[in-house]
């Protein structure tokens, strides 16, 4: 069982692959992240902003000075590891990978560089666990 524990630590979320649809999982995450005092940074070259928020269209988008405390990833697991290595790279210090993502080589890439991963686990349902 992973350890969440990290969790009450963070304050802002940079959500790589927001869409801006309601209906879509990724919309619903960040909506419900919002409702509980989370500052998100939406993070998809696709659209331009989402709940009045502007969208970066990478992780090296967004402006050195907002701190990321955690990146959660709703992108197919085989787009993960780029990702992830920027996020190290960045210094972000947790890493979540939503449901039905998982990728062993960026885990463990994160893992080598003292990061902090979540994979293959959505993290409003966790939230609301805890």
């Amino acid at each position: 069982m992973q350890n969440h524990n990290f969790l009450a630590n963070i304050k802002t979320i940079a959500i790589v692959g927001l869409s801006n649809k309601p209906e879509r999982a990724s919309y619903q995450v960040a909506e419900y992240l919002l409702s509980k005092g989370y500052e998100i940074i939406p993070v998809n070259p696709t659209i331009t902003e989402v709940f009045g928020k502007k969208s970066y269209e990478s992780l090296q988008g967004v402006p050195k000075e907002i701190v990321i405390d955690l990146v959660d990833i709703f992108r197919k697991s085989e787009e993960v590891l780029p990702i992830v290595q920027t996020a190290v790279e960045m210094g972000v210090k947790h890493i979540w990978m939503q449901e039905g993502v998982k990728n062993d080589e960026a885990i463990k890439y994160a893992e080598e560089h003292g990061v902090t991963v979540a994979a293959d686990i959505c993290i409003m349902k966790t939230l609301k666990r805890l």
